[in-house]
């Protein structure tokens, strides 16, 4: 089995029914029999991927018209307010100015590291059409947050080298950029397969940093500052930015907590206790991590939170995450101090809840916000 810290040995042998390839180019076989529901599988499938339908994981494609609905663009959202205040000596404190930088330090960077490692990992292995469906709208959306924060940092005449590059220079945002590379591997590794038990589990090794451990943890430091900040009327586009930002990461979450499942369900020998035990050792990690870096940018109390608080708020969702793949809980009576980030997170909406012009996108069904 696959030691969690190793390029995995396996990626030489012969992988599942290695007579055709799980990319969807190949040649149209003539006279094939139609496909059916239950050839489908997320990983290790053969069945042909051009064919959408008929569906077997309809929360797949309901997830890819609820991300359709969701559909917003930078340039809508007003920066006036911003730029005044960010321009103006006495607009923000140093603290206030360091969390809104350090937020945009390393979210361009996480999301350009999530959008590479979808394009050129993920999408390759999920062998099922529904689902990549889904990934080529998540791609898009990654690429549309790296615009929002090119956009904020545009707006506000920020130096682009020191925010851009403080994945290299800031201690705190390093190590967490750091800390997922080792799960993006396989994005260098062209002989890499799945079809063995130690290459798949290194698939859903990727899996769970990606979407439990980065989409679902690390990135919540900075939401709950910069939407606390716009909770009192302070850079009040950059605050819907980000909160349209942490609608479209809620359904990435889900639609990798879905998947990770499904591949739980259909592989059951890859969930080792072995298994278990590590990937909770690393989500944990990962937690620590964002602990650190709520430390670093919050040395004192500001905007009503400081970084005890921020710590047990951390300690909550991570044991909804641990949860929500089936793993235990490690911290026990661990309580939300944030209830306003769940309502957020949720995808409930109040009307112009940062007092800016907020666009409703309604396409097809029309997600509802209320």
């Amino acid at each position: 089995m696959l030691n969690w810290n190793e390029p995995a040995a396996a990626t030489a042998q012969t992988p599942v029914s290695a007579a055709s390839s799980p990319t969807g180019l190949d040649a149209p076989e003539r006279g094939a029999a139609r496909i059916r529901v239950d050839d489908k599988r997320i990983i290790n499938c053969r069945a042909d991927l051009n064919q959408l339908v008929p569906f077997k994981y309809h929360w797949a494609w309901e997830k890819y018209l609820q991300g359709s609905a969701n559909h917003w663009m930078p340039q809508e959202i007003p920066m006036g307010r911003d730029i005044e205040l960010w321009k103006r000596r006495d607009g923000l404190t140093e603290d206030e100015r360091t969390i809104v930088k350090r937020s945009l330090g390393f979210f361009s960077t996480a999301d350009s590291l999530v959008a590479n490692n979808l394009v050129l990992a993920v999408y390759r292995h999920i062998t099922n059409p529904e689902c990549r469906q889904y990934l080529l709208r998540q791609a898009f959306e990654e690429a549309l947050h790296t615009h929002a924060y090119q956009y904020v940092i545009e707006s506000l005449a920020m130096d682009e080298g020191e925010v851009f590059n403080m994945y290299r220079e800031v201690p705190s945002v390093a190590r967490k950029a750091e800390w997922a590379l080792p799960f993006t591997e396989s994005l260098g590794d062209p002989d890499f397969r799945t079809g063995t038990p130690a290459a798949d589990q290194r698939l859903l090794r990727d899996l769970i940093a990606f979407y439990v451990c980065f989409e679902g943890i690390f990135f919540y430091t900075g939401f709950a500052q910069v939407l606390a900040m716009g909770r009192r009327n302070k850079m009040t586009g950059t605050a819907e930015q980000f909160q349209y930002i942490l609608r479209d990461e809620s359904i990435h979450l889900n639609f990798g907590i879905d998947v990770i499942n499904q591949i739980k369900q259909e592989n059951p020998h890859l969930w080792t206790a072995e298994f278990q035990a590590t990937a909770q050792r690393t989500i944990l990690e990962s937690m620590a991590l964002e602990v650190d870096y709520a430390r670093d940018t919050l040395p004192r109390g500001v905007l009503g939170l400081n970084a005890a608080m921020i710590e047990e708020y951390l300690r909550f969702i991570t044991n909804r995450r641990l949860a929500q793949i089936g793993l235990t809980e490690a911290f026990p009576g661990a309580e939300n101090p944030l209830p306003w980030m769940s309502e957020l997170v949720d995808l409930k909406k109040e009307k112009n809840f940062f007092e800016t012009r907020v666009t409703e996108y309604r396409t097809g069904g029309a997600l509802s916000w209320e």
